[in-house]
């Protein structure tokens, strides 16, 4: 699939807008979603989405009251939505809102992957889909197969890559501070446990943000995991 060739971020997103085009869908997304074990998880989305749409499609918090995303967030098999699905949930004031931008009707699937990573891929219209089964079937089949090719070249272009053996920016005694940080332990407590001065453990702490490009040691942390370089 020519997904597959996609080298930057607008080629991806020209990729699933053809495909969601020719699949007879007007409205696409990929969100790419990485569970961090501090703070919340992490949205990366290519979509679209109107402009005049956008602030209500990336609203915070919007997930918890969307029952597609719900059905998305909990199961892997598609979920074929219209109007009664959020009419059902007492959420039809949700979809007038967005059937005024396209959004009337839609499938959606997760590939729920190794690591705290999830892929959600959606394609969305403003006519009824089609009552054929075994149209439907199909047009299923395909979104499935897409959606898989898809994820590899988001991974790819969206997800820092691991980092290989022995290329690591950070010294083993930096990455056994932010593991500890990691954990919850003060710079007073890594310096305990790994026999060094408290000044030492603050010191390889801030040399693993200058190194990772961040502000603060959290921030190094949930990098650091991205990366690979702790687990």
């Amino acid at each position: 699939m020519s997904v597959l060739q996609a080298g930057t971020r607008e080629e991806f997103q020209g990729e699933i807008v053809r495909f969601a085009q020719q699949l007879g869908f007007e409205k696409v997304s990929a969100i790419t979603v990485i569970d961090h074990f501090l703070g919340d998880p992490e949205f990366i989305a290519v979509d679209n989405a109107p402009s005049a749409y956008r602030d209500s499609f990336e609203e915070v918090g919007n997930g918890r009251t969307d029952p597609v995303m719900q059905h998305c967030k909990r199961q892997s098999v598609p979920i074929i939505w219209d109007q009664k699905t959020y009419t059902s949930v007492g959420q039809g004031e949700k979809w007038e809102q967005q059937a005024r931008f396209g959004y009337s009707h839609g499938i959606g699937l997760t590939l729920h992957l190794p690591d705290g990573k999830h892929f959600m891929f959606g394609v969305e219209r403003d006519q009824p889909l089609p009552t054929d089964r075994q149209e439907l079937t199909r047009i299923v089949a395909d979104l499935q197969l897409f959606t898989v090719h898809a994820y590899e070249t988001a991974s790819r272009i969206l997800i820092p890559t691991a980092q290989e053996p022995g290329t690591s920016p950070l010294t083993p005694r930096e990455v056994e501070t932010l593991r500890w940080t990691m954990d919850g332990k003060t710079a007073w407590e890594v310096g305990n446990i790994l026999g060094i001065s408290e000044r030492t453990a603050v010191l390889h702490v801030n040399n693993a943000m200058h190194k990772l490009g961040c502000v603060n040691k959290h921030q190094a942390v949930l990098k650091a995991l991205r990366m690979g370089l702790i687990r």
